[in-house]
């Protein structure tokens, strides 16, 4: 323990940014997935001909390893290899191509005697999807947000690889100078930002479905 906090007091300044960039980097990507993941889940659910085609291109995406994506992006997108915005746009498509499949199933699960019933009180599909199908699928989709973000977290790391700074340059260095301090120091920072990102999901989804815990 002693030796951790030497190692992290010799070394405060540049942790702390690193702990910053690994934030924003891991918690950007599952935003932006979000938001692209909601309509195209929407739009599968409404055309069973996307349905295939679209999963199984995702099922695809997401088995690259995301070393070999954030070596291809900056081909594809003429970035700098060492910019940062190679690792939200790979990160980005990982969260995306997850949490399609997740918003898909969820919308799938809506009994369809309930999206009768409000389309008999006049509701339109928009209003069914923002006031009966998204709700219902809120939990759910929320859980596969909580999974994304921790992935997206653990997949911040490899991009030390390619020298984009962030806390998982502490494996790194740990591994050039044979020492153990910013090899643990890494995990428990890794570590401790997955806690806080599940629990302020946790939050947000007890915060968008109080019918739950009016419920229990």
């Amino acid at each position: 323990m002693n030796q951790l906090w030497t190692y992290f007091t010799a070394h405060e300044e540049q942790i702390l940014d690193w702990t910053v960039t690994t934030i924003w980097l891991a918690a950007l990507p599952v935003v932006i997935g979000l938001a692209l993941a909601l309509p195209c889940g929407w739009i599968a659910h409404r055309h069973r001909a996307v349905r295939t085609p679209l999963t199984s291109g995702l099922g695809v995406l997401y088995t690259i390893p995301s070393l070999v994506m954030f070596l291809v992006i900056p081909a594809i997108f003429g970035t700098r290899i060492l910019s940062p915005v190679n690792v939200v746009i790979a990160l980005t498509l990982y969260t995306f191509a997850l949490l399609v499949r997740s918003v898909l199933d969820c919308l799938d699960s809506v009994p369809e005697s309930i999206l009768s019933t409000a389309t008999a009180m006049g509701h339109t599909t928009g209003q069914r999807l923002l006031s009966i199908q998204l709700p219902l699928a809120l939990p759910v989709i929320g859980a596969g947000v909580r999974v994304a973000a921790v992935s997206s977290l653990s997949l911040v790391s490899v991009a030390s690889v390619i020298g984009v700074a962030q806390l998982g340059q502490l494996f790194l260095d740990g591994n050039n100078t044979s020492s153990l301090p910013p090899i643990v120091l890494g995990l428990v920072l890794f570590a401790a930002i997955a806690l806080v990102f599940d629990l302020a999901l946790l939050a947000v989804i007890r915060l968008l479905t109080p019918w739950r815990a009016a419920t229990r």
